[in-house]
Order: C-alpha cells, then sequence, then structure tokens
C-alpha cells in the first residue's frame, strides 16, 4: 500500500485535506485543489511519502491528517477564493512585492489575476521596477565615484611615492603640494588666489583688447599694441610661463605630467605668445608677406581664449563638465545622431513645400540644414522662415521633435554631471582634511 493510500486510510477523509495556515483552518476537498495540481496544495495530494509532505509544507501531522503553513492566513482567504473561482484578486493595503513572494509560494501565477486587478497590478510593478532601478544605478554611480575617489587618491599618493630617491626630493615634495592642493596651507593658498587673478586679468585684457576705443595706431596708420594692455599681456604670460616650468621642475614624473590636459592646457594658454614672437622675428622686413604674416598672428593671439579654461584648475565645476563630456560620449553621440537624421529629414521636407514660392528663402538644402538646425535646437534667430502654411506646419514638428530629442540624452548627461561633481567635491574635501 502507497504512503499516500496510509494517510488517506479513513474513508470519510479520503476526499478533503486538512490545511492549517497560521492557526486558520479549513477543509478543501480533493477536487477542487486537482484543478490546479502545479500549485503547493495540489502537488500535496501526489506526495507518496512524509519527507515530500514536509518539502511542500511546514509540519504535518498524520494523526489528524492536517498540513501547517507557517504563512499570513489573511492572505490564504483569497488563495481559497482562487480555488473556488479560479482567479486570484489584490490584497487591499498589501506590498505589491509581498503579493508577488505570496502567489509564487502557493504556486498561483500571475495570469490568474483577474481583470479587475491585472492593470493596478502591472502599474504597481512598474513603479516598484522603475524606483529599483534608480536606486541601483544611483548605488553603481555611488561605488563607481567612490572607487574613482580612491583611485584618484592613490595615484596622489603614488606620486608623493615616487619623489622618494630623486634629487631634492623633500624641497620638490613641498613645492608640489603646495601648487596642487590650495588647502595644504595658507601659502598654498596664496598661490592658488595669484593664479586664478592673473588668469582673469589676463581674460580682461583678451576682452578689453578686442573693444575699438583701446586700439592705437603708430605714425603709418598702422595698428599697434596699447601699452598698458601689451604690459599685462607680457606679465600674465610671464606668471604662467613661471608657474608651467616650475610644476614641470618639480613634477614627480615629467612624462606623466605632460600628458595630463591640464597641463596641455597651460601649455597651449602661452605657446601662442612666443610663437608670435618668434614669427616676427624671423619675418622682420618682409614686407612682401606682412599681409600672410598678419593673418598668422591674428590667429595665434585668438588661441590665447585657452587662458579661460585655465580656470578649470581651480573649479571643481569645470574639472567636473570635462569628466562628464569625456564619459558621455555615447549620450552625446546620440544626440548628434538624433539631430543629424531630424534636420536632414524636416530640411528636405521644408525645401519641397517652399520651393515653389518666391518669397521663400528656403530655396535649396544648405539653407535648409541651417534653418531646420536652429529650429530643432529652438534657438531660432528668424533670418530664414517658412512663409507658406505647410512650410509652417513642418516648421511647428521641426521645433517639437527638436525639444524631444535634444531632451532625451539631456537627462542622463546632468545625472553624470551631478555625480562627478559630487565625487569632485569630496575628493576636494578629503584632500583638505589631510
Amino acid at each position: 500500500m502507497a504512503y499516500r493510500q496510509v494517510l488517506h486510510r479513513h474513508s470519510d477523509d479520503d476526499c478533503f485535506i486538512n490545511v492549517n495556515v497560521g492557526g486558520f483552518k479549513q477543509r478543501m476537498e480533493h477536487d477542487v485543489v486537482k484543478r490546479f495540481p502545479q500549485t503547493r496544495l495540489g502537488r500535496l495530494l501526489c506526495c507518496s511519502s512524509k519527507e515530500a509532505i514536509l518539502e511542500l509544507c511546514d509540519d504535518f501531522s498524520p494523526s489528524e491528517m492536517e498540513y501547517y503553513f507557517d504563512r499570513n492566513p489573511l492572505f490564504f482567504c483569497y488563495v481559497l477564493n482562487f480555488y473556488l473561482t479560479g482567479k486570484i484578486h489584490l490584497v487591499d493595503g498589501l506590498c505589491v512585492i509581498s503579493f508577488v513572494q505570496e502567489i509564487e509560494y502557493w504556486g498561483i501565477k500571475e495570469r490568474h489575476l483577474d481583470m479587475c486587478c491585472s492593470n493596478r497590478f502591472l502599474e504597481l510593478m512598474d513603479i516598484v521596477k522603475n524606483k529599483d532601478w534608480d536606486e541601483r544605478s544611483d548605488e553603481q554611480q555611488l561605488n563607481m565615484s567612490e572607487s574613482s575617489s580612491i583611485a584618484e587618491l592613490s595615484a596622489s599618493e603614488d606620486d608623493m611615492e615616487m619623489f622618494e630617491g630623486t634629487w631634492c626630493a623633500d624641497v620638490r615634495r613641498n613645492i608640489w603640494i603646495h601648487l596642487e592642493n590650495p588647502g595644504y596651507s595658507t601659502s598654498a593658498k596664496a598661490m592658488a588666489v595669484a593664479s586664478l587673478s592673473m588668469v582673469i586679468v589676463s581674460v580682461i585684457a583678451m576682452c578689453v583688447h578686442s573693444m575699438p576705443d583701446f586700439h592705437q595706431v603708430d605714425h603709418n596708420d598702422r595698428e599697434i599694441e596699447n601699452p598698458v594692455l601689451a604690459f599685462f599681456e607680457n606679465l600674465c604670460v610671464l606668471f604662467f610661463s613661471a608657474e608651467f616650468v616650475l610644476r614641470l621642475v618639480v613634477a614627480p614624473s615629467a612624462k606623466k605630467f605632460l600628458c595630463s590636459p591640464l597641463n596641455i592646457i597651460d601649455l597651449m594658454s602661452v605657446m601662442p605668445f612666443y610663437v608670435t614672437m618668434l614669427w616676427m622675428y624671423l619675418d622682420e622686413g618682409e614686407s612682401a608677406e606682412l599681409e600672410n604674416v598678419g593673418k598668422v598672428v591674428q590667429i595665434l593671439r585668438l588661441m590665447r581664449v585657452f587662458r579661460i579654461l585655465k580656470l578649470a584648475r581651480h573649479s571643481s565645476g569645470l574639472r567636473s563638465l570635462g569628466a562628464t563630456l569625456r564619459h558621455s560620449s555615447r549620450e552625446v553621440g546620440m544626440l548628434v545622431l538624433f539631430l543629424s537624421v531630424g534636420i536632414s529629414m524636416f530640411s528636405a521636407l521644408v525645401c519641397f513645400v517652399e520651393g515653389d514660392s518666391e518669397e521663400s528663402t528656403l530655396q535649396n538644402m544648405p539653407v535648409g540644414w541651417w534653418w531646420a538646425t536652429i529650429s530643432m535646437t529652438t534657438v531660432g534667430y528668424g533670418d530664414t522662415f517658412p512663409v507658406t502654411f505647410a512650410g509652417k506646419v513642418i516648421g511647428t514638428l521641426c521645433i517639437v521633435c527638436g525639444l524631444l530629442i535634444v531632451a532625451l540624452p539631456i537627462t542622463n548627461i546632468f545625472n553624470k554631471f551631478s555625480k562627478f561633481y559630487q565625487r569632485q567635491k569630496h575628493i576636494d574635501l578629503i584632500r583638505r582634511n589631510n
């Protein structure tokens, strides 16, 4: 005789199963349970040994033929209703995660949810999944931020160790710390303030130099440098050059120093001055090439705009912006791709509908590209615009699509900027405390 036959030896109990869920007792017919053989209670009826029964329930009493489950008795009322109707309903006041755990325990599938509860269940699950994804994303970015901070601080400690065994190690290390860590001491802060002041003076001088009121000419009506502006220009270049050379001399590794983006910016900010002086010295007296020399000099002077980027050495925000752009190449690429597709499509459409209008300036594709670009980026200079009704409809769609296209990747880029800015502030705080 099989074990399950011994368990159900009483003829009156052969058609019933006694269930005790957290103190709530219920007698259920076999025929009702067998309607769903894949559920936990349905599988109990097929067990042929006590060990198999105890794998499906928490305890079992052979004398009373009762199965014990240490589960929520209130939820089991909904389980009983499921066996009777074939549909499960959401439990009011029960977390959707707990609901999923309960139905998984009893072997009930989500497809058995009644229509009145299925839509609400999906909405609640979407909210939970999105919240969980945001939390995991924030945790991953926080871990990445912390690991990056540790790696950067470890690299700084490695730089300090590289001074060991080199010439004038203690002096170079002390100067290097003063130059790289403004929070190290009062003198380090003073050096940082002096460097920042020179950058600001240089930017102001460059702006003033572009104003016609400060231009001067010689007796041959040739434009010459304003002596006051030239003085400040030479002073700033001298300071930047001395600072760069000093950093290079005391750097623990000259190769690593020259490969740093901030140091490359420093070099590019002073190189135009010396290249201009060298060019003018070599071409002095060559009147036939004065025009070409003047254009080269203007281009080199324009490169002084790189001095504005020197502010990144003293600004956590600018450094965070650079790190964000460096790590957001995929998002930026998506933005450029979306804009390129939209610009090409709307420029072709507007040129097609505006081609027969004599008043419209959108008669060719290049002009259409320009119009689509300023429309999708919501700049809208107003120099070119559609005049026909169909063209205005296309222009409206172009602007709306531009808003959507630009807004999609910007959110991810902004979130990355926030994380990098927090990481940079954390690093600066640790260095300041050290």
